[in-house]
């Protein structure tokens, strides 16, 4: 596999790419967040390491950006910041795998490998549907029942979390976190707002109402 390894501390860098190089890999070792997507968006890689405290790019930037521009290449977080609220973050923010520091290398290595077998599945993931409405991450075209939907980038934001998750129930904590990165309730109406801006391009113009609220506990788009 050709592996890239985004990673500040020297010796922690030097240890994994040593490592999956002895079994085989390509590996390429940068040691900031800008030098690491920059390294994501020129070359083809099977798996990305990232580490969340970067300098230049955070790694939480760095995989938001990677997503956003449509690249899905499996990414493993591999950090210091192990609380529940980091790794949702990081899972969150488009990582498709987590693993605290300290780690032992044969546990890496195999969660490396298990995200490697994956990477069909998730470049097949590059259109989001529900009935008549249709999302390319790619090209970031929003189209209903043929006609196109021009959406502000939170807009869009906001609905590829919903179709990514149809059918199921977002509460209000989850959309400012995943969103708009807030881990706490600003108490602003935010969601809300922006939840009406999406219904009156996705839904006023059509028959059907795809955006769902559900009482006391948030919104849902239609399966």
């Amino acid at each position: 596999m050709k592996l890239l390894v985004v990673e500040d501390d020297a010796t922690t860098g030097a240890y994994v790419a040593r490592g999956l190089r002895e079994e085989g890999h390509s590996v390429d070792l940068v040691a900031d967040g800008r030098d690491g997507l920059i390294a994501a968006t020129s070359n083809s890689y099977d798996v990305l390491i990232v580490d969340r405290m970067l300098p230049q790019v955070d790694g939480l930037t760095l995989i938001k950006t990677l997503r956003a521009a449509g690249n899905t290449t499996p990414t493993l977080f591999l950090t210091a910041l192990g609380d529940v609220e980091d790794r949702i973050a990081g899972l969150n923010a488009g990582a498709d795998d987590y693993l605290v520091k300290p780690f032992i290398f044969g546990e890496l290595s195999a969660r490396v490998a298990a995200l490697a077998r994956r990477p069909q599945a998730l470049e097949a993931e590059t259109v989001l549907r529900t009935q008549d409405l249709e999302v390319n991450l790619i090209t970031r075209q929003v189209t209903r029942a043929g006609v196109e939907i021009d959406l502000l980038p939170r807009e869009f934001a906001l609905l590829e979390h919903l179709l990514r998750r149809k059918g199921r129930v977002q509460t209000r904590t989850m959309l400012l976190e995943a969103v708009w990165d807030i881990s706490f309730d600003p108490m602003t109406n935010v969601v809300e707002t922006h939840i009406s801006r999406l219904r009156a391009k996705i839904d006023r113009p059509f028959d059907e109402a795809l955006i769902e609220t559900v009482r006391g506990a948030g919104y849902r788009i239609k399966p």
